[in-house]
């Protein structure tokens, strides 16, 4: 079998897959309509590593992981660790301005917690909850601390769904495929992830 049928054989599995409504993503117009009742959602980003392109370079060259990368932006449901969204970018781009690229708005009664990366997100959501950042020649006071330490723990569910997603090797080593196809794989993975725990024999 030659590699071009093997790619349109594997293309015409995430297609459907992708279209039929077991594995379909709640999206981000469910933020904004809100889960009926108040909740909180939790907002990341994982990197994946990926060959270095020929053209453009750095946009794709991410200071933080020191190599060439894609991003994807995940929004999860806090209480089930339901990915409701997501949102690709660039390694360069920063995590904030891919928030701004993503046009993700939440309803006001949606509660979000981020990390120190989303510095601003407060003046489009006033219900965001950010850590509090160690002052120019200065301490953070205890209470401070706390506050940060209880907001990593409320936090951890989204690194354990990113540790989930990366179980699938195309995430978790050098992405070596064509670019133009990452969201719609990542689209599949993270509803494969939604679908596997909403089976009933899904501990956790």
């Amino acid at each position: 079998m030659s590699e071009a049928t093997v790619c349109r054989i594997v293309h015409w599995v995430e297609d459907h897959l992708i279209r039929s409504s077991r594995f379909h993503l709640p999206g981000k117009k469910q933020l904004f309509k809100g889960f009926g009742k108040p909740a909180v959602v939790v907002l990341d980003v994982t990197e994946t590593r990926i060959e270095r392109p020929k053209r453009h370079q750095r946009q794709f060259y991410s200071g933080k992981q020191k190599c060439h990368s894609l991003k994807c932006q995940l929004v999860i449901e806090q209480a089930t660790g339901r990915i409701i969204c997501t949102y690709f970018g660039k390694g360069r781009q920063h995590d904030f301005k891919l928030f701004q690229a993503s046009r993700v708005h939440f309803h006001p009664q949606l509660e979000s917690l981020q990390d120190k990366g989303y510095q601003g997100i407060q003046k489009l959501h006033t219900n965001s909850r950010i850590p509090k950042k160690k002052p120019r020649g200065g301490q953070l006071s205890r209470l401070d601390k706390a506050a940060n330490r209880q907001l990593a723990r409320e936090r951890v569910v989204i690194e354990h769904v990113n540790r989930n997603l990366k179980i699938f090797r195309i995430l978790a080593e050098r992405y070596r495929n064509r670019r133009r196809r990452f969201g719609l794989r990542c689209n599949l993975i993270a509803a494969l992830y939604n679908y596997e725990r909403s089976q009933p024999d899904c501990l956790g």
